[in-house]
């Protein structure tokens, strides 16, 4: 696979310890956002069935995003998207949280895998056995398209928080802390939604 190419370039080769065909990769979304869950994605690709254009989703347009959702759903041997909730997140701090997140999604896949593929540098805690990939969205299919299905459905759940709640721009954020955002949680205050542990949320309800 050859996503983000101008990228890969600068990546050494992928070796992976495993040559069966239950290998899954895993990735997740929404770490750095103020609001809403964190959501991982585990998939099992058919090496039979390869799916042209995976890469990092965060290279990615929308519409190619949704596009390679649905094209991942219908021909992946397997797929799992999961979450932890913000009172999750606040209970057990993100890291741990995105972890719980990983092994829901792998704990959901049938068939099961037999070996992962984790984007990022510590695997989830998981019984089966896998690797750690450092910037594993833009070196393996696999876990290109479990960012892609993670993606996809964090961006769907800001776009729902949107709608109830117009005035935030999470539509346009999807949650992350920028400028609009920070000023409309200072202007409106947090909502249920709002992660309670995060700095910019935790001196806003002091305020409230």
């Amino acid at each position: 696979m050859t996503p983000g190419k101008g990228r890969d370039r600068e990546l050494p080769p992928l070796v992976v310890d495993y040559t069966g065909e239950r290998l899954a990769g895993v990735d997740e979304v929404g770490r750095g956002p103020l609001v809403g869950s964190v959501v991982a994605a585990a998939v099992i690709l058919d090496p039979t069935c390869p799916i042209p254009g995976l890469g990092d989703s965060k290279t990615l347009s929308a519409r190619r995003r949704e596009l390679l959702d649905g094209e991942i759903r219908a021909k992946a041997l397997a797929f799992a998207v999961a979450e932890a909730s913000p009172g999750e997140v606040d209970e057990l701090n993100i890291f741990h949280a995105t972890h719980l997140a990983m092994r829901r999604a792998i704990d959901a896949l049938a068939p099961a895998a037999e070996y992962l593929l984790v984007d990022g540098n510590r695997l989830p805690g998981h019984h089966v056995p896998g690797q750690a990939v450092v910037k594993g969205d833009a070196r393996h299919a696999a876990i290109a398209a479990a960012s892609i299905l993670a993606k996809v459905a964090r961006d769907a759940q800001m776009l729902a928080l949107d709608a109830r709640h117009p005035d935030y721009g999470f539509a346009r954020h999807k949650g992350y802390p920028t400028r609009e955002h920070l000023a409309a949680l200072e202007r409106l205050g947090p909502l249920p939604e709002h992660r309670r542990s995060f700095g910019p949320v935790k001196r806003q309800l002091a305020l409230f």
